[in-house]
């Protein structure tokens, strides 16, 4: 049996039937598809933790939402600290979090995280930190102001082996001499130790995963480096 136009948009619900009678607009069906993306990735961060009991028997141990740490000084900017440990890892485990300090780990150390990269064009800073706002970010991502370079905006190295996953939106990857590489949902990155920084030039955010291994970085000339 045909449908009628009064069936098709029926069908189709209220966004659907504004958008066949051209009531919705190119600019308002694309932040509507905007919004619906970030509340759909948004809606996926969780942290699910497992372990196991005495008897060996695993379990669930938690199931909760990512929760994430700002800093007035990085506005957009979102840090997810997920899981790490400052010495080797131990089995079996009860799945209980390991007290650590450091936003980046020590040489036998790890980390696993998130960060969210806001568009450029949509970040502005004050010129000049105040003393409040660099003692925020001392205290809610300890270590991360010493890796950062005053001079290159967003330039940083560590003495950690990242493995890093684009969960969400685009990212472009710098480092020494101006290289870059554009990076998207689903490519990944093996970062040595290595300068790099961080761009988001599209006009969505950026989601990465990312593990860190902390490593012993040798002297240039050092019998132990390759």
């Amino acid at each position: 049996m045909k449908k009628t136009r009064r069936d098709l948009l029926t069908r189709m619900g209220a966004l659907g039937s504004l958008a066949v009678s051209g009531g919705l607009n190119r600019a308002t069906k694309a932040e509507a598809q905007q919004q619906f993306s970030e509340s759909r990735i948004r809606a996926t961060f969780q942290c699910v933790v497992t372990g196991q009991t005495k008897s060996g028997k695993s379990l669930i141990v938690s199931q909760a939402p990512m929760q994430p740490i700002t800093a007035g000084l990085m506005p957009g900017y979102e840090f997810f600290r997920l899981w790490g440990d400052d010495s080797h890892p131990v089995l079996p485990s009860d799945g209980s979090p390991r007290v650590k300090q450091e936003w980046f780990p020590q040489n036998d150390g790890f980390r696993f995280a998130m960060f969210t990269v806001p568009p450029a064009s949509s970040v502005k800073t004050a010129p000049t930190p105040s003393q409040a706002e660099l003692q925020e970010v001392r205290q809610k991502l300890p270590g991360m102001l010493e890796v950062l370079e005053p001079d290159h905006p967003g330039m940083h190295t560590t003495d950690s082996v990242d493995f890093d996953v684009v969960v969400f939106g685009e990212i472009v990857l710098e480092v020494d001499d101006g290289a870059e590489v554009v990076l998207k949902a689903g490519d990944c990155v093996i970062q040595n130790g290595t300068r790099h920084a961080w761009h988001n030039r599209s006009s969505e955010k950026c989601v990465i995963a990312s593990c860190l291994i902390g490593a012993e970085r040798q002297k240039p000339g050092s019998s132990k480096g390759k």
